[in-house]
């Protein structure tokens, strides 16, 4: 079985409420300020996790690219 491929994530930051879902389902690439906003670090993700995030997101301000 072939490891799923990788995909960036973006944060629409006008549209982000806060809510650190994000950061729960990708803690190796976002992290939380300390009001509670995401904040990226460079680099992939796996792209299972990626849609999983984006899909889960109550604001919509996750993007695939």
């Amino acid at each position: 079985m072939s490891p799923d491929p990788s995909v960036d994530v973006r944060v629409d930051r006008i549209r982000c409420s806060g809510h650190g879902i994000c950061a729960q389902l990708l803690p190796e690439t976002i992290r939380l300020d300390e009001w509670g906003y995401p904040i990226q670090s460079a680099g992939r993700v796996d792209a299972r996790a990626a849609k999983r995030a984006v899909d889960f997101c109550p604001a919509r301000a996750l993007r695939l690219s």
